[in-house]
């Protein structure tokens, strides 16, 4: 398994990441290694403000245990990255049947294929499972998922090109009660979170899935394309401005060098980090485990 995300994250590790253990190596703590961390957090995808908040603590840290070599300092990093990631729930699913969960996030966000690779997990872990293709806008995003659920064996609920998202989602939620299903995963047009229009249609999907069952949808989880880096940090805080997201989904990490905005993400949303796309098989969506994210990070080799 820690392979999986050591070469998942090979490039965050090589190219940002990385300089880290360099840069910390037997010398002592001087300004120079406070000034060095800093730009090296920065240039991993971290944020400002979030670098700014991991080097105060760790400078707190340093005072607080009387601390003087740089290669101390690594072990406090590990354990300072690992705090600032929430840990994941013990049941992503929650209990109600059938479970709704809405997947939201812009085009090319991986969010199609992701809907595509939760439905075989679960699918596999025993759960009956129901998607619906209520991207309308995009007749090859229709297209995609019904080729994903026809290979899967997994039944879909799908609209005519340009109809109603709402109108697939409801006749979604229908048929899962109907059907005795466990998990709908409703795919969502992708929209540009600077479409004012767009995301008030999305509000309207989650409305109208509401409406069909009580206490719907049980979960909203937002799908960032992780090589977006610190620009998914707006989307994020559109989409959570407009349908309340309970969880992130962080796509294509194994190509990306911005694996730090993680950080970012977890410091705007406060909400989990559920899975991580460490490449490009069903089986390369993993549950996040921020022990192995930032394991995989900060390795040497």
């Amino acid at each position: 398994m820690f392979s999986k995300w050591f070469n998942g994250l090979e490039r965050t590790r090589k190219q940002t990441f990385g300089r880290i253990s360099s840069l910390l190596g037997t010398s002592e703590i001087t300004n120079d290694t406070w000034d060095d961390l800093e730009a090296a957090l920065i240039q991993a995808d971290m944020g400002l403000e979030t670098t700014q908040s991991v080097i105060e603590s760790l400078k707190a840290t340093v005072d607080k245990e009387g601390l003087t070599h740089a290669p101390e300092l690594q072990e406090k990093l590990r354990e300072e990255l690992i705090n600032r990631l929430d840990p994941a729930p013990e049941s992503l699913i929650p209990a109600d049947r059938p479970a709704v969960i809405l997947l939201v996030g812009v085009n090319g966000s991986g969010k199609t294929t992701t809907a595509a690779k939760l439905g075989k997990r679960y699918s596999n872990e025993g759960l009956k499972v129901l998607l619906a293709a209520a991207d309308t806008y995009r007749a090859a995003a229709v297209d995609q998922l019904q080729v994903w659920a026809d290979r899967l064996n997994i039944p879909i609920i799908s609209g005519q090109t340009g109809g109603d998202p709402g109108a697939v989602a409801f006749d979604a939620v229908e048929a899962a009660k109907a059907r005795g299903t466990d998990l709908l995963l409703i795919d969502t047009a992708g929209r540009l979170h600077t479409r004012f229009n767009l995301m008030e249609e999305l509000k309207k999907v989650h409305r109208v899935v509401g409406k069909a069952l009580t206490g719907a949808p049980h979960g909203v989880w937002l799908v960032l394309d992780a090589t977006t880096g610190q620009n998914a940090l707006q989307q994020a805080r559109s989409f959570n401005q407009t349908t309340r997201v309970t969880g992130v989904i962080l796509t294509k990490l194994d190509s990306s060098a911005r694996g730090g905005m993680a950080f970012a993400i977890q410091r705007e949303l406060h909400v989990p980090i559920l899975f991580a796309g460490l490449g490009e098989k069903p089986e390369d969506l993993q549950p996040f485990d921020r022990n192995e994210f930032v394991n995989g990070i900060l390795a040497e080799h």
